[in-house]
């Protein structure tokens, strides 16, 4: 029995592109009392090309114990149907979720049992009377550097996977801290409006403007305007494609329709908050990162031109009419 070695899988990685194969290779040989013998070893030592380290077990019994116990490279099967069937050994050995690189070893003719080989999971086969020790080997390489490449990407999928939904969460989180946002919002309103009587002329202008708007998003405090919730949607989406500075005169009309809507900047946050979280669902699998970024970047922008609305309807109030003259006054008057 050969000795105990670590694993050399690791040191694989590329090797068919280089087309050299690796300086050893660990494997487990799993056979029947007519093949024993040490024969397959000393097929292996005539072949300088890789040092095979071959620990040869009778029966699969035996060769699951000692992949429990040990990690190989490689698996080679003896497919002997009556004695051992290798195509049922290799179906269970991967039901139970083992990924060994697994080649079978067989007298049959290889168009007999390749196909049947590929089915159960196992990765090639090999014809005794057909094949060489170096075919052999090569098929080892090939079988090893197969299973680094699916454990790789099982890694990378697995990483990924858990990427996506620490994004989700986070986005759950900063959807969270906005809805917090707007209750802030609706108690600095409260306590602004108990202080409106100690205030002066132009500050209770001011607060007759947010009170109007304040009061038209009391009477309707769950629904908003369906127009605006499907207008806000388009912008949102647009703006996560486009970006910053690319939807100005576009920002100026949502403004305006805000401002004429009577939206105050609670009532905006809770639109932006509803749109978003209905997009952020929508995302499935995919990164909420971007979506996210832009989506902060677009409230500031909207929370920007609605304050600009809103002073632009607070000058008009504070400014005092003025009478026009009749065309022809002016000059009768200086005469």
């Amino acid at each position: 029995m050969a000795r105990t070695v670590p694993s050399v899988a690791p040191q694989l990685a590329g090797i068919a592109t280089r087309g050299v194969l690796p300086a050893r290779m660990k494997v487990l040989y799993i056979t029947t009392l007519h093949r024993t013998g040490g024969w397959l070893a000393e097929a292996f030592a005539s072949d300088s090309a890789a040092q095979i380290l071959l620990e040869e077990v009778v029966g699969v019994t035996a060769g699951m114990a000692r992949l429990r116990d040990e990690v190989f490279d490689a698996v080679l099967v003896s497919h002997e149907p009556e004695v051992l069937d290798a195509l049922d050994f290799v179906e269970g050995l991967r039901g139970g979720g083992h990924d060994h690189p697994v080649i079978l070893l067989g007298s049959a003719p290889a168009h007999q049992v390749d196909a049947l080989c590929y089915e159960v999971g196992a990765d090639d086969y090999c014809c005794v009377a057909e094949t060489t020790v170096r075919g052999i080997l090569w098929k080892f390489a090939r079988a090893i550097e197969r299973s680094n490449i699916v454990r790789e990407n099982r890694r990378l999928v697995q990483a990924e996977r858990q990427r996506l939904q620490q994004e989700h969460q986070e986005a759950e989180r900063l959807l969270d801290q906005q809805r917090a946002l707007i209750d802030d919002l609706e108690t600095l309103h409260s306590e602004s409006g108990a202080s409106t009587a100690a205030a002066d002329q132009v500050e209770e202008a001011l607060d007759d403007c947010l009170a109007r708007t304040a009061t038209a998003s009391a009477e309707s405090p769950v629904a908003l305007p369906e127009a605006l919730v499907s207008h806000y949607d388009d912008l949102l989406r647009t703006y996560v494609i486009m970006g910053v500075g690319n939807l100005a005169e576009e920002m100026n009309e949502l403004a305006q329709l805000l401002a004429a809507w009577g939206i105050s900047a609670q009532r905006a946050m809770q639109l932006h908050v509803q749109v978003l979280e209905e997009l952020v669902q929508g995302l499935g699998n995919r990164s909420a990162r971007h979506v996210m970024n832009r989506a902060d970047l677009l409230v500031l922008e909207v929370m920007g031109h609605l304050a600009d609305g809103y002073r632009a309807l607070y000058q008009e109030r504070r400014t005092p009419p003025r009478q026009l003259t009749l065309p022809g006054f002016d000059s009768q008057r200086a005469a």
